[in-house]
């Protein structure tokens, strides 16, 4: 019998997605608890993998068990969570077909990266604080030229092991928003700031695409600041493409900041 679970995760602390052998991972931890829960032993098959901190949202993976636990899908539900550490949350768990799976099985991926300009203590666990002004339009621009299938090497950290490093990135952007906490305390522009107010203080990155590389969208954003901060035109994003060269590219951004936001099929 074949189940499909969603689950969400807060990534610090862990090892990333992904079982290690010496490094408490959130694999490792979704294994144990539904081990127990069914009485066998159980090895889930991801969506992808996530990297050490950071975070997802509605992650799918799918597993294999023999045996019948009697319980309903929200007895299931709310055993899984109470057997699992505080930081991972199954949202659902559902008999699925045989042929489902949650990594090959997968159309399309999206990730958020969040960042914000000046200390907010309310944001400071999800977000990287990155003080410089930043060129929104430009950067936008160098997401146009990630559209489409390419060779995304320059992206990849070494050693990833991947078959191929093509991808087809559908769609990518940068935006404003509001951090929740300020909605709720009814500050339409956020705190009063310091810095210049064509400067936003709060953005966030989106991408989507068919799959990713290892550290590919971190790298991606680490090379997007430095277009936004004027070092390089937005062309140069065409120039790395085609180097495939991951040491001209910008350096990788924090992980914490990071969300595997959404998973289709």
């Amino acid at each position: 019998m074949r189940y499909k679970i969603t689950l969400s995760y807060n990534g610090a602390g862990f090892s990333g997605w992904q079982v290690q052998n010496n490094a408490e991972s959130v694999q490792g931890a979704l294994d144990r608890a539904l081990s127990i829960l069914f009485g066998e032993e159980i090895k889930t098959c991801g969506c992808g993998r996530t990297d050490t901190g950071v975070n997802a949202l509605g992650y799918v993976c799918h597993f294999d068990c023999s045996r019948s636990t009697g319980l309903d899908k929200p007895q299931k539900v709310y055993k899984l969570n109470a057997i699992l550490p505080s930081k991972i949350r199954v949202h659902d768990i559902v008999e699925t077909s045989p042929d489902f799976h949650a990594r090959f099985s997968a159309k399309s991926r999206e990730y958020h990266y969040f960042l914000h300009r000046e200390k907010d203590p309310f944001i400071e666990e999800f977000s990287y604080r990155y003080p410089f002004d930043l060129d929104i339009e430009a950067m936008n621009k160098a997401c146009s030229l990630l559209l489409g299938e390419h060779d995304f090497s320059c992206f990849e950290k070494l050693g990833g092991g991947n078959a191929t490093s093509i991808c087809t990135v559908l769609s990518a952007s940068w935006s404003t928003y509001l951090p929740t906490a300020l909605s709720i305390m009814g500050y339409a522009d956020g705190f009063p700031s310091s810095q210049p107010a064509a400067s936003p203080q709060y953005l966030v990155f989106r991408i989507k695409a068919n799959r990713f590389l290892r550290n590919m969208v971190r790298a991606i954003v680490g090379t997007m600041l430095e277009i936004g901060r004027g070092k390089h035109e937005p062309e140069w994003i065409l120039e790395l493409l085609a180097s495939q060269d991951r040491s001209k590219a910008g350096e990788s951004v924090p992980g914490n900041a990071l969300f595997l936001s959404r998973i289709e099929y």
